[in-house]
């Protein structure tokens, strides 16, 4: 894909106000590395709370025993205080990315205990009064809510949770502390056995202050029960969060699939607000481009609100509305009565070429905002675009107004241009739609 835009459109909402207005925040996980041009403008605009996609994870800071490496980590909290965001700490004692000298040694019971309560300490201590969340224990439980039987597990049973947490709290007593875990999202048999997992810990004097559910959903299968779930763990005196929205389709994504996934994730948001102890979401990623789900479910993605030229999707006006955004626009695009496209080839050399567009408003009333689509007849390329965002996969592309031209009148028109590369033919696309409408070519 190739994408040349500005980060939003002009008037789009921003998330992180809308939900500090709400009492609560909206973040995203992010990849350190990536924390600069339009990733790192869009990150600190538009969200207020930052979770680091991998670089807090044990392997990433502690590969060789006793030798840490902070850098990754350090790099996005710092990142997140220049843009007055909160961190949630991701995460300190998991079954999976331990470091192999962790994940392939052997320790006495004793030794392993003081190895994890040691290493919880170090990290939390590290970041005293900068970490607003620790995700203290990441995915303890199996599918039918029995306990995973991680190296921690089967050496020490369920009594490292407890170790874990309380490590945490003596390290940073102010940071809240939250276990987490994946496909306990509704009621069922895994949220069954963390809702008694919860008892157990509290029961004990464990000092657990939240629960988060990750939330990495499928389109069209988002649970039923997601309020109430929330709810009731929350009546057992803990606080609640969506931890790593995401919620995935096949590829390629189409129009109705992309208005049902602005529902879901509107309807996930609203969820969360509807229960006052739930402190807030975060989606796994804000990007396609920076989206989990392509590598491990192959075929699938378009899993995230914005997509991978950094343009906002429908479920981006979803959040937004559910947050209480009233704007319109974006995310539901004027309607088309009529229109017409005139496509031309400006100029041509060996492997590239220049063309301009006019998008015509035939119908009888304006538009306010457009997406104007067409398919490569002959495998053409965008490469760069003006008066437009241009984006390509495949041989679809999309062009979306740009914040100066998104307004045409009845009987007005717009225009935009780009370069292209072409390879052994250069046929005009012969069809375009606009804002799903089908337009006339001229």
């Amino acid at each position: 894909m190739v994408g040349f835009a500005a980060p939003a459109h002009a008037a789009d909402p921003v998330l992180r106000d809308l939900a500090t207005a709400k009492g609560t925040y909206y973040g995203t996980a992010v990849t350190g590395s990536k924390l600069t041009g339009t990733y790192g403008s869009v990150t600190g605009a538009q969200f207020d709370s930052i979770t680091p996609g991998n670089e807090m994870k044990w392997g990433s800071v502690e590969p060789t025993r006793g030798s840490f490496n902070w850098a990754g980590a350090d790099g996005i909290v710092n990142f997140a205080e220049a843009h007055g965001q909160k961190v949630r700490g991701h995460t300190l004692v998991w079954h999976s990315q331990m470091p192999n000298w962790l994940a392939n040694g052997t320790f006495s019971d004793a030794e392993l205990r003081t190895i994890t309560t040691g290493h919880v300490t170090t990290e939390v201590a590290r970041y005293k009064g900068r970490i607003d969340h620790w995700d203290v224990v990441n995915e303890p439980l199996n599918e039918d809510g029995t306990m995973r039987a991680s190296k921690f597990y089967t050496q020490l049973g369920e009594s490292y949770i407890a170790d874990a947490f309380r490590a945490a709290r003596a390290a940073d007593p102010a940071a809240k502390l939250y276990i987490n875990d994946y496909n306990t999202d509704g009621t069922g048999a895994k949220s069954n056995g963390m809702y008694s997992l919860v008892q157990r810990l509290k029961a004990q004097g464990v000092p657990i202050d939240g629960v988060g559910f990750q939330g990495h959903l499928i389109l069209g299968q988002v649970p039923s029960t997601l309020q109430a779930n929330l709810q009731r763990f929350a009546d057992l005196g803990v606080d609640v969060a969506i931890t790593e929205l995401d919620i995935r389709m096949t590829l390629p994504a189409t129009d109705a699939e992309l208005a049902q996934q602005k529902a879901e994730f509107k309807a996930v948001t609203s969820a969360c607000l509807a229960v006052t102890r739930c402190k807030g979401v975060t989606v796994w990623g804000f990007t396609d481009s920076d989206s989990w789900i392509p590598d491990v479910f192959p075929g699938q993605g378009a899993a995230t609100p914005y997509d991978a030229n950094f343009q906002p999707k429908p479920a981006y006006y979803g959040i937004a509305e559910a947050l209480g955004w009233t704007g319109g626009g974006g995310g539901d695009p004027g309607p088309v009565t009529g229109c017409a496209v005139s496509y031309a080839v400006q100029s041509q050399w060996n492997t590239g070429f220049t063309a301009g567009v006019t998008v015509r408003n035939t119908g009888s009333s304006a538009i306010d905002g457009w997406t104007l689509k067409w398919t490569w007849p002959s495998g053409q390329s965008v490469t760069s675009a003006w008066n437009a965002t241009v984006s390509q996969s495949g041989t679809q592309v999309t062009a979306v107004n740009a914040a100066h031209n998104g307004a045409i009148a009845a009987g007005g028109s717009a225009t935009f241009g780009f370069n292209g590369a072409w390879s052994g033919g250069n046929t005009a696309p012969s069809t375009f739609t606009l804002n799903g409408a089908a337009c006339t070519t001229a």
